[in-house]
């Protein structure tokens, strides 16, 4: 274990799963926002400050809102998505996409019932989540979900579907998950 806050060089591995993971969030991304996402649509995106982000992929007409729990983010809601944020409101949001950030909080079932809160009934969830990648910022990196972790998470949800990206050559260990769920 390195001492905290020490960098270390990615393995080769991590660069090529980060590569991947990346190239199928924006790929799950563009296919749910085809799918879910209308003109007239309000969408949520989470901490989507380090990379690209929905934005470009929403038709016009959608509107888009951000949370991050980082202030200095300039996202539309600061909020700790692991607790009630009355400041969002219940049933706001047509489509939610969390992607790559149920690992980094503390509380992910209290996290989930929160996306469920401002989801509005009918409201899709579009979630990725890394399973065989590295400890990665922002830190805390705290979890790494299985399918069975995921459908236990999104259990107050209904069609739910979860698909994974495998890692070559090793069964069982995939490199990340992609879910989706409708609020009841």
């Amino acid at each position: 274990m390195s001492a905290p806050g020490e960098r270390q060089t990615p393995a080769a591995m991590d660069v090529e799963h980060l590569a991947e993971i990346r190239g199928s969030v924006e790929s799950f991304q563009a296919e749910a926002i085809a799918r879910w996402v209308t003109p007239g649509a309000v969408v949520l995106d989470i901490a989507p400050q380090d990379h690209a982000g929905v934005r470009a992929l929403l038709p016009d007409g959608a509107t888009l809102e951000t949370l991050d729990i980082d202030p200095a983010a300039g996202a539309t809601y600061t909020a700790d998505l692991c607790a009630t944020n009355p400041h969002i409101p219940a049933g706001r949001f047509d489509c939610v996409f969390c992607t790559e950030v149920l690992e980094h909080t503390l509380q992910p079932f209290d996290a989930v019932a929160e996306l469920r809160r401002i989801l509005a009934p009918g409201g899709r969830v579009v979630i990725t989540t890394p399973f065989n990648f590295r400890i990665h910022g922002p830190l805390p990196d705290c979890w790494r979900f299985t399918e069975h972790g995921l459908r236990a998470l999104l259990r107050d949800f209904d069609e739910v579907t979860i698909s994974e990206v495998g890692t070559p050559d090793r069964p069982l260990m995939p490199i990340h998950y992609r879910a989706t769920a409708r609020r009841r």
